[in-house]
């Protein structure tokens, strides 16, 4: 059964796909030590008359200021102040918004959209006044309604992609790409854009070097890429060179993935639990769980809940400060604030 995309929003709209996998219980949670947090209820404000749609994407930047990428009758990205005062909106009526998935902040403070809709990843300067690169190809609207495959996506090409999901960087400023739903490859682009390497390819897999949608991504200070293989259930680590290296299996559903700055950085998963899934599913799903990069499990917080502070689907977190984790939830709307007691 083909799909179809086409060039407006409330089409794309039934094109959703918040759960066609199955809830996976971690096997960690038994082991995983329960982490003291307080939630900072209603920390956000949103502009008078004004609300948030599917909270896809959140980030701060070294300000901490925080950004919120949403979807809605059209995507937005809302810019937050640190103390949670509305700012602005950034790149209202952009090109390259239709359906969001995620935002990203890189060291240099310039704000990273990625797109589902337009499969587009764009790079604007730190004020968010200024496009300064766009990885990827919107269809053009001329061509009218187009079949996009579930399955292999041919051409498998390297400046095109199909429903990316996630971006990221390493030290040396070479981008990473999680291209999602019908490339399932990771890709590594140089500073200027240009294609260095991709691991995994067009048709869906659960060995190594393959993949079944790659949800999330993140990359640490040693150039290792951290993926969120959702399909599969696992995050998957690779080199800098997109190499295989391991997976971790024991934490359940791989929604997302967040690796914290400082000297010592830490790894944030989420097991989350979406609509889809059957009642007995909230008592296995819904947590953060807290690792070593490694692998390594410290500890677990949340839960499953549809009313705040529990989790209903996060999509996306940012713990930029491993104390303080802001989690974006795709089916109850909204962003929450939580700050973790007693860190190791």
């Amino acid at each position: 059964m083909k799909t179809y995309l086409v060039a407006t929003a409330a089409v794309s709209l039934l094109l959703s796909t918040v759960s066609a996998f199955p809830q996976v219980a971690a096997t960690a949670f038994n082991s995983a030590p329960d982490l003291a947090y307080e939630a900072v209820p209603n920390f956000f404000k949103a502009p008078a008359g004004d609300y948030m749609g599917e909270l896809q994407g959140v980030a701060t930047n070294s300000k901490g200021n925080i950004f919120a990428f949403f979807r809605g009758p059209q995507t937005r990205l809302w810019e937050f102040a640190p103390d949670g005062k509305f700012l602005k909106e950034i790149g209202k009526g952009f090109y390259g918004f239709q359906f969001a998935h995620s935002v990203r902040v890189d060291r240099h403070d310039n704000i990273w959209t990625v797109d589902e809709g337009t499969n587009v990843v764009t790079k604007f300067n730190p004020d968010g006044t200024k496009v300064l690169m766009v990885v990827g190809h919107r269809p053009s609207q001329a061509d009218g309604p187009y079949a996009t495959p579930k399955g292999p996506n041919p051409p498998d090409e390297k400046y095109t992609l199909c429903r990316p999901t996630d971006v990221a960087w390493d030290q040396h400023d070479n981008i990473f790409i999680a291209d999602g739903y019908c490339n399932n490859r990771v890709v590594k682009y140089s500073p200027e854009g240009r294609f260095l390497a991709q691991n995994g390819g067009p048709a869906v897999g659960k060995g190594e070097n393959q993949y079944n949608l790659p949800h999330g991504l993140q990359v640490d200070h040693a150039g290792n890429v951290y993926v969120a293989d959702r399909g599969n259930a696992r995050y998957v680590v690779l080199d800098n060179d997109l190499k295989w290296k391991t997976a971790y299996g024991q934490y359940g559903s791989a929604w997302s993935d967040c690796i914290s700055e400082g000297a010592h950085q830490y790894l944030f998963v989420s097991n989350s639990n979406p609509n889809g899934n059957a009642p007995g599913s909230w008592k296995i799903g819904g947590q953060i769980y807290k690792m070593e990069l490694d692998g390594t499990v410290i500890g677990k917080f949340g839960h499953a809940g549809k009313l705040a502070p529990g989790f209903q689907v996060v999509h996306m977190m940012d713990c930029r400060n491993p104390n303080q984790i802001i989690a974006g939830e795709i089916e109850s709307w909204r962003m929450q604030k939580f700050v973790l007691k007693g860190s190791k």
